[in-house]
């Protein structure tokens, strides 16, 4: 990184994978809803993004049902959600077309979330990734599971210079609701 990407205002990717969903017969891939492990996680996640301090200004999410809902039981978790755009996009996204939506943010936005599937979401993370703190980088080559939050940062101009190898991987995070 030189002297002039660290004079650059910080960014921030957050990415989070949908939480745990069911497989009811019948119902297609975009229909398929949180299981009840989703939906005690997908609350965890949105009270693990505030503890860290990474709360977006803007939602990415995608339009598959689980994901949506992943989002919505995230976000009741914050005073005021940020605005969302649900992006089909989104829906079995792979690193190109991940970092084309992202490349289209507006630059006033500095903490962005995207909320979606792996392995694209994985595969994103570990391109972007040009190091990681700690073990994180190792945990997420391990495995991404379902609810993982993973914190890119990096310095840059607009989203639209996000490129691969660019992003200090800074935190990931499994959280996992109780059972009641």
């Amino acid at each position: 990184m030189t002297a002039r990407d660290k004079a650059r205002p910080l960014r921030r990717l957050v990415v989070l994978r949908h939480a745990k969903s069911a497989w009811p017969a019948g119902v297609t891939d975009h229909q398929r809803p949180l299981a009840p492990r989703g939906r005690r996680d997908a609350p965890a996640a949105g009270r693990a993004l505030a503890e860290a301090d990474c709360l977006p200004d803007l939602a990415l999410c995608s339009t598959a049902v689980r994901a949506r809902r992943t989002w919505e039981l995230a976000s009741a978790q914050w005073g005021t959600p940020p605005p969302v755009r649900h992006d089909p996009r989104l829906y079995a996204a792979g690193v190109p077309d991940l970092l084309g939506v992202a490349h289209e943010v507006p630059t006033e936005v500095h903490t962005l979330l995207l909320v979606g599937h792996n392995p694209g979401l994985e595969e994103l993370v570990l391109s972007l990734a040009e190091d990681g703190l700690g073990d994180t980088l190792d945990r997420v080559r391990s495995k991404f599971p379902t609810s993982a939050i993973a914190v890119l940062d990096w310095h840059g101009g607009g989203w639209d210079t996000l490129t691969p190898g660019r992003a200090l991987l800074t935190a990931m995070l499994v959280p996992r609701g109780k059972k009641k």
